[in-house]
């Protein structure tokens, strides 16, 4: 007897299912331990995770998200490092593609690409005002650990330290008292901006640190920082300090601790003695008090060779200059600091047929008659206060001049006076001889003094007073074309039998005609010479 066949049909469906729910399962293994990672780095930029199985790292892009710009980057163990400083808080984009392995290339393709967008960590400061008790080294504190801090007395010139991350950076200080620049990144390859950090004694006293430090040396738009050991609110009670010599600028509060007043236009001026004053009970540290200021900051001096280059370019000398290059430009910060460093360049004679006499007194960085009188000159046409001296003023007009391209148009006269036989006078002027004749000039109990001397007053009449040899007094009123060059000595008009002989009392004297017309090209500036 037969026994009735079994039914397996759902018992194969089964174990199909399970084969198959089995192989999908593995698949989605494979497809996701395949894959590659790229993910943030403890200390370098950005890290690849290869997939199960390996795989290479076929090309890494990195760029600056903002702008687009490629960073330089190369990959080390996996990791990938900045070819160079990249700025702390930056966004930054990185690319990679990995070539997966022949294993599961067939099913999830032969590369991968990842990309990532991070921002470089940025160190923080805990505090940039401190109190260190005496004896103590200046501790700096930050909120997360650095790797790199980087110091010095001006933010563009930085000592750079590199160390194991810490997140209290531990330096020497130079005095009780003071300030420094200080720029920290949480990794190596950053860089950062500097910050300004002031340390104080402990104490009750009210104190202030400048910066820079008083009694050095500053640009004449350099900003000055003071910060102090107590509030702004409770030292100054809303009134900022005065500046000395009085300067345009503005104060800002940049902390609660500190303000610092920016220059604008020419600042303190060139060769200005600079000083602030601080409430009374206020005590700047380094600095000495003079009357109501502290400090006594120093602008250097503009040299004697820019001063020239100026008068030159402005056509105040009878010589023309030449940059090298494109010069200072319109530009005030540049013509500032060309005062103090000259650019180069080349003098040249502006006229031709110049009398030998006037070519024989340039002296290119010596200060001379004839830079004085092209001062007066300058002084004269600007309508300044003619003195012929080199002050903050001078140079501030001087600059505006040649920013704005005020060009003298009146020309270069020279006037020589011999006291030869018969005594003559020869005006040159822009080139050429314009005036010429015979002159008087002192007799021998009162002398034209020898000499090259500038113009230094221009008058069409006078009354001339004075003391004659022979002990009695003059009183000449209405003399005409009186140009005072030595004292009371003047190229005028007066009215003689003759002329070419010595016959006055120290004037050169010269007949109405001539003087009228010698008149107009010797106005405040201008070189006479006596010989």
């Amino acid at each position: 007897m037969s026994r009735p066949a079994r039914r397996r049909g759902p018992y194969i469906a089964l174990g199909v299912f399970v084969l198959l729910v089995a192989a999908a399962g593995a698949v989605a293994v494979t497809l996701k331990t395949s894959k590659a990672t790229l993910s943030t780095d403890s200390t370098a930029l950005a890290k690849i995770g290869m997939p199960v199985g390996g795989g290479t790292i076929e090309t890494v892009s990195v760029t600056n998200a903002r702008t687009n710009q490629q960073i330089p980057a190369y990959v080390s163990g996996g990791r990938i490092w900045p070819s160079k400083l990249i700025p702390a808080h930056e966004l930054v984009a990185v690319y990679a593609v990995v070539k997966r392995p022949s294993s599961v290339a067939w099913l999830t393709g032969k590369t991968e690409e990842l990309h990532l967008t991070l921002m470089t960590p940025t160190a923080h400061l805990l505090a940039h005002f401190l109190t260190v008790p005496n004896g103590q080294p200046l501790r700096l504190q930050f909120v997360d650990d650095v790797s790199t801090v980087s110091t010095g007395l001006s933010a563009t010139s930085l000592r750079r330290r590199q160390f194991a991350p810490e997140s209290v950076v531990t330096l020497p200080r130079t005095g009780s008292a003071g300030s420094m620049y200080v720029a920290a990144a949480p990794r190596t390859w950053e860089s950062s901006s500097a910050s300004l950090v002031s340390w104080f004694p402990a104490g009750a006293s009210t104190s202030a640190i400048a910066y820079p430090s008083p009694g050095g040396t500053i640009k004449a738009t350099t900003p000055i920082t003071l910060t102090f050991n107590k509030p702004v609110s409770q030292v100054l009670h809303g009134s900022m300090p005065d500046i000395s010599p009085q300067t345009q600028g503005t104060w800002h509060q940049v902390s609660a601790h500190a303000i610092q007043f920016v220059p604008a236009n020419f600042g303190y001026g060139l060769g200005a003695t600079v000083s602030v004053g601080l409430p009374g009970g206020v005590n700047l540290v380094g600095a000495k008090r003079s009357g109501a200021g502290w400090g006594a900051w120093t602008v250097p001096q503009g040299t004697t060779l820019r001063l020239q280059q100026l008068l030159a370019v402005l056509g105040y000398l009878p010589l023309r200059f030449q940059y090298v290059g494109t010069g200072p430009g319109p530009n005030t910060a540049n013509q500032l600091a060309a005062a103090i460093d000259p650019p180069k360049g080349t003098f040249t004679m502006r006229y031709p047929n110049t009398p030998s006499a006037l070519a024989s007194m340039w002296a290119p960085g010596s200060f001379g008659e004839m830079t004085k009188g092209a001062i007066m000159a300058f002084e004269n046409t600007m309508g300044m206060n003619v003195d012929g001296e080199v002050s903050p003023a001078l140079w501030s007009a001087l600059i505006t001049a040649a920013v704005k391209g005020q060009i003298n148009t009146f020309g270069y006269t020279f006037v020589q006076v011999s006291e030869g036989s018969p005594e003559s006078e020869s005006t040159w002027h822009s080139g050429k001889t314009v005036v010429s004749g015979p002159v008087n000039t002192g007799v021998p109990a009162a002398p034209t003094a020898q000499g090259t001397f500038a113009v230094f007053e221009h008058a069409l009449s006078v009354t001339m007073s004075g003391t004659n040899p022979d002990g009695s007094h003059y009183v000449d009123p209405g003399i005409p074309f009186v140009s005072y060059f030595n004292g009371g000595d003047a190229l005028h008009y007066y009215p003689r039998g003759g002329y070419g002989y010595p016959q006055s009392d120290g004037c050169v004297e010269m007949p109405y005609g001539e003087a009228e017309a010698v008149y107009p090209y010797t106005p405040i500036g201008t070189l006479v010479q006596v010989t």
